[in-house]
């Protein structure tokens, strides 16, 4: 039972602060990410309008990945970087 407490600690906490982190107030990158994909969502835009808002919600998500893999405040949040950096790279690929 102390491996697992010992590895949560590990994972979880933040190395700035030393306490347990899972989530943080959103910072601008996932704000606008956050607003064009729900422009997506709700208004179902076409065309050029949707290709835009696309580029927008991927760069601002990729930059927020590629952030929390650089500079992340534990192992959590820079593995949860390199999982969303993963899941764009594929989803772009398998889209096209």
């Amino acid at each position: 039972m102390e491996h697992h407490k010992g590895f949560l600690n590990w994972m979880f906490r933040s190395r700035k602060t030393g306490r347990i982190t899972l989530a943080q107030l959103p910072n601008w990158q996932l704000v606008v990410w956050a607003v064009a994909s729900a422009v997506m969502w709700l208004g179902h835009p076409q065309g050029r309008a949707r290709d835009v808002l696309v580029v927008i919600a991927s760069a601002a998500l990729a930059l927020w990945a590629g952030d929390e893999v650089v500079r992340g405040v534990n192992p959590f949040r820079r593995v949860m970087g390199v999982v969303v950096l993963a899941w764009l790279v594929f989803s772009r690929v398998r889209l096209g």
